[in-house]
């Protein structure tokens, strides 16, 4: 029996206080390095990024802070995204035609995605044997993979899917 898994992204969302230190100190080197200022817009922006357990995008990113009060332009959430997607603190996934989707990637766990065409539900899952064909493919090519992404598209059986076309 294969022990492959759905996600539980709750468990992703604790992090310690000493981690989110850790993360905010990657970033703050990543703004030097690239001779930005650490403002308190780009401040907000990476904590709510990292108080998200979800995959946002960058207008919902840009709509949660405003209803935090936060002063911010989208101009600036797409930005700092980028710059976070740059220094490797935040994945960038494009799924289908729509929108780039975004999710932290401090403790990130590489997982693969089932994609609702009805509802746009997404549903994480992890499968060993994936490593293992990664690990195969490794060693076939003498190449080092960095990162990958399986996206897998359909339609979802369960009766709540909103948008499912009735069947006759």
């Amino acid at each position: 029996m294969v022990d492959y898994f759905f996600i539980d992204k709750s468990e992703m969302a604790r992090l310690s206080t000493d981690q989110i230190e850790i993360v905010r100190g990657r970033f703050n080197d990543y703004l030097r390095q690239q001779n930005l200022r650490q403002t308190t817009e780009r401040s907000a922006i990476f904590e709510s990024v990292y108080e998200t357990d979800d995959h946002f995008d960058a207008d919902e990113m840009y709509l949660r802070l405003r209803e935090k009060g936060v002063g911010v332009s989208r101009a600036t959430v797409y930005n700092t995204l980028e710059l976070l997607v740059g220094c490797n603190l935040v994945v960038r996934h494009q799924f289908g035609n729509k929108q780039a989707k975004f999710e932290r990637s401090f403790r990130y766990w590489q997982h693969d995605h089932l994609i609702c065409m009805d509802c746009n539900k997404l549903f994480e899952f992890c499968d060993p044997r994936i490593q293992s064909i990664r690990d195969m493919v490794t060693e076939i090519f003498e190449f080092e993979i960095s990162h990958h992404s399986l996206n897998m598209y359909g339609h979802c059986k369960k009766a709540v899917c909103p948008d499912r076309p009735i069947s006759n």
